[in-house]
């Protein structure tokens, strides 16, 4: 039964993540209820994410949404952060964590007010100095902790005048990187649960289709309130189960 409570959680998770992010809201909070350890429970959502996220980004990829060079952009900035934030996870104590999460989620909530840009862009993903540290640091957050990076990821590439659909796109094979770089970490310290990741990934592939298919049909003027509820929720989550 447990592994049934499993996949729905992953499917659930994955549907909301691709929309707005904000998947580990749900999977990571249900599965340290479950009693699952938290470095397991982590690492769970981590493998599973690698495998959901890279088959998301095809889909899109087949629409021709997003284009691979914009990809191969992504992949060595988010990967590196991922196994940086995969290693420094043992190092870090959850506080110290969970601040950084309050702190970084508050200020893309305040900018999202703050800002104009609303997805309705169509720029080209072009890196610098900036945008490439803050993708770094997200994928390092991610390979740490996670719940929270897909949206942060959202923020950003709004900002830079992406568009919606364009911005899942990017955002899968972001997280894909972030979170492969983090899985070698956990499976190389023995951190996996090997029968509950399974349950995990085929719930989350199963949500993320779904997430890609609604994408595509969501409205623009819909996006940024669905971001700015999806982390008023999270803060709400994270304040309240750790402070």
């Amino acid at each position: 039964m447990d592994y049934i409570w499993l996949f729905f959680i992953g499917l659930i998770a994955n549907v909301l993540g691709i929309l707005a992010g904000g998947g580990g809201l749900i999977s990571l909070p249900a599965m340290l209820v479950m009693g699952i350890p938290v470095h397991s429970a982590i690492g769970a959502n981590k493998v599973s994410n690698t495998f959901s996220s890279l088959l998301s980004f095809i889909v899109i990829y087949k629409y021709k949404e997003v284009t691979v060079k914009e990809a191969i952009i992504l992949i060595p900035l988010c990967l590196g952060g991922g196994i940086a934030g995969g290693l420094l996870a043992s190092l870090l104590t959850e506080s110290t964590m969970t601040i950084l999460a309050v702190v970084l989620l508050s200020f893309a909530l305040l900018s999202s007010f703050l800002g104009s840009s609303d997805f309705e862009g169509n720029r080209p993903l072009v890196v610098n100095k900036k945008s490439g540290a803050s993708l770094f640091g997200i994928g390092l957050y991610d390979g740490i902790f996670g719940p929270g990076s897909g949206t942060l990821m959202m923020y950003l590439l709004s900002h830079l005048g992406i568009s919606y659909i364009r911005a899942v796109g990017l955002v899968r094979i972001a997280i894909f990187s972030s979170c492969f770089g983090a899985s070698i970490t956990y499976i190389a310290t023995g951190k996996i649960m090997w029968a509950v990741t399974i349950a995990l990934l085929i719930g989350s592939v199963s949500g993320a289709q779904i997430g890609v298919h609604l994408a595509r049909k969501l409205k623009v003027e819909y996006v940024k309130p669905l971001l700015r509820i999806v982390t008023v929720v999270l803060l709400i989550q994270i304040i309240v189960s750790n402070f």
